[in-house]
């Protein structure tokens, strides 16, 4: 906390916060109910959030990975813009797939709605409950498909390569399926 001086000597105490405009990509996806639909009410809810979408990929209909029980997946990613903390980030991300049902049961259980903080600038940060980037991006092609879509140039900040050429490399078979072209995005 900061003590300043006004004009007539009085003191008064600001507290400054530090708040990061930062671009970052959130990964979108879902398999139950209408996965199309919760993927498309995902986009338009973040801005509500103060989450400002820049760009979305298309839709992608992708296999699930590490297990065929599941019902197959539609995909998206969104380059976005956030003022805040990537902790508020990830809160709001929490917030929104309870709102839609999640409960996470068991490791890839299926879900309405899953949010994923793929990476906020040049951001690396571990800690219990958050990685940037996310730990696995690198290994899933439903996540290199969308976000070589619209962003194949930008550098994964702890690989130091680009999302085009972790494309390339990506051992991950699974079917991914372009669905449409644009998400229109207001």
């Amino acid at each position: 906390m900061n003590v300043s001086t006004d004009l007539y000597g009085r003191q008064a105490k600001l507290i400054i916060r530090i708040i990061l405009l930062v671009d970052g990509y959130i990964g979108i996806g879902s398999n139950l109910g209408q996965p199309d639909f919760e993927v498309r009410r995902a986009i338009s809810y973040l801005p509500t959030q103060g989450i400002r979408i820049i760009h979305c990929s298309s839709l992608y209909q992708t296999e699930p990975l590490d297990t065929t029980e599941n019902d197959w997946f539609i995909n998206a990613v969104a380059l976005v813009t956030f003022n805040g903390k990537p902790r508020d980030l990830l809160h709001m991300c929490l917030e929104m797939e309870t709102s839609r049902g999640r409960k996470r049961k068991f490791n890839n259980a299926p879900r309405a709605l899953d949010l994923d903080i793929l990476l906020l600038g040049d951001l690396v940060q571990s800690d219990k409950d958050l990685t940037i980037p996310h730990p696995r991006m690198h290994e899933r092609r439903f996540v290199l498909e969308p976000m070589v879509q619209i962003a194949p140039n930008v550098t994964h900040p702890v690989l130091g390569e680009t999302m085009q050429i972790l494309l390339e490399r990506c051992l991950d078979n699974s079917k991914v399926v372009k669905l449409q072209q644009d998400i229109l995005v207001l």
